[in-house]
C-alpha cells in the first residue's frame, strides 16, 4: 500500500483515513453500548479524538520547539504532518483511567470504543510495516541536471558516501514551493547530506528560469519530463521526498509538505545530527 490514496488529481494520505475510519468505528461501539445502558454518548468519543489529536500536535511542537518560534502561528499549521503518536495514545488512556477514577457508567463503553478504536489503528500501521518493502535500493534512474552533467540517482550513496535528499517539485505546485525554503535551509545546515531537486514534467526553460530565480544549485536540480522517477517510486504526488542513507536505501519516502521541524525529524531518523535553526528562520515560507 502506497502512501496515498490517489484519486485522479487527488492525493490523500492513507494514515488519517485509516485512524478516522479506525475512531469512526470504535464510536459507533461505544454509542451502542452505552445506548443499551441507557446513557447519553453523544459527541464524546469525537471531541475525545480532537483531545489526542491536539495533544499529538503540541507534544510535537514541543519537540522541535527552536522550528516554530518564528512565526508563533506556523505551529497551527497542520499541512506539515508533524504528529507524537505516542502523545495521542497517552491521552486516550488518561482519559480512560480518569473515567475509572471517577467510576463513571460511561467507563464499559469508553473503554471497548477507545480500545477497538487503538487496536485497529495500530493493526494497521503493523500491518503497513509488516508489507512495507523496507529499506529498498533507490531504483536505476539517471537524469541530466541544470548543469549540463548526468547524475545517476542510485550510484550516487556508493560515490559519495552521503546521505540523499531527495525531492519530486514542480513549480506550478504550491505545497512545493512552500516547503522549498526549509529544503534550501536544511542543506545549508547539513552540508553532510546531499539534496536533489528532481523536477517533473515541466521543460528545461521553465525549471531554468524557477531555479535562477530562487537561487538552486544547477548541479542539484535535475530534469525529469516524462515523470520517470515519480513511477519508479510508486508516487505520482507533488511533492513527493525520499530519504536514502549513505548505503543507497531508501529510508523513508513523505507525500506533501515538509516543514523545517518534520524535515528535521525525518533526517535524525536517518542518522543526522540535529542543526540550530537560526532565530530569524520561519518553519515554512513560500517562494513568490
Amino acid at each position: 500500500m502506497g502512501e496515498v490514496l490517489q484519486i485522479g488529481p487527488l492525493a490523500l494520505p492513507w494514515a488519517p483515513l485509516q485512524l478516522l475510519a479506525a475512531w469512526w468505528i470504535g464510536d459507533a461501539l461505544a454509542q451502542r453500548l452505552a445506548a443499551r445502558q441507557q446513557l447519553h454518548w453523544g459527541l464524546q468519543g469525537w471531541l475525545l479524538l480532537l483531545g489526542c489529536l491536539v495533544m499529538a500536535r503540541a507534544t510535537f511542537v514541543l519537540q522541535y520547539t527552536e522550528h516554530y518560534s518564528t512565526p508563533a502561528w506556523g505551529a497551527l499549521d497542520i499541512r506539515d504532518g508533524g504528529w507524537t503518536a505516542e502523545a495521542g495514545v497517552a491521552t486516550a488512556l488518561l482519559y480512560l483511567g480518569v473515567l475509572w477514577f471517577r467510576r463513571s457508567p460511561l467507563l464499559r463503553a469508553a473503554a471497548v470504543g477507545t480500545v477497538t478504536a487503538l487496536a485497529l489503528w495500530l493493526g494497521v500501521q503493523a500491518l503497513r510495516h509488516a508489507i512495507a518493502p523496507g529499506s529498498t535500493p533507490l531504483p536505476a534512474f539517471s537524469a541530466v541536471a541544470l548543469d549540463g552533467k548526468t547524475l545517476q540517482l542510485d550510484q550516487l550513496p556508493a560515490q559519495h558516501g552521503q546521505p540523499l535528499v531527495i525531492n519530486l517539485w514542480a513549480s506550478w505546485c504550491p505545497p512545493c514551493r512552500r516547503e522549498m525554503p526549509a529544503m534550501l535551509q536544511a542543506q545549508r545546515q547539513h552540508p553532510g547530506v546531499r539534496f536533489l531537486w528532481v523536477n517533473q514534467g515541466e521543460a528545461p526553460e521553465t525549471v531554468l528560469r524557477f531555479a535562477a530565480q530562487h537561487q538552486l544549485p544547477p548541479s542539484q536540480v535535475l530534469l525529469d519530463m516524462p515523470q520517470d522517477l515519480g513511477r519508479l517510486l510508486g508516487s505520482r504526488a507533488l511533492p513527493t521526498t525520499v530519504f536514502v542513507d549513505a548505503q543507497g536505501r531508501q529510508t523513508a519516502l513523505r507525500v506533501g509538505e515538509l516543514s523545517t521541524a518534520t524535515l528535521a525529524q525525518q533526517l535524525q531518523a536517518l542518522g543526522v545530527a540535529a542543526a540550530s535553526v537560526p532565530p530569524s528562520s520561519s518553519t515554512k515560507t513560500a517562494l513568490p
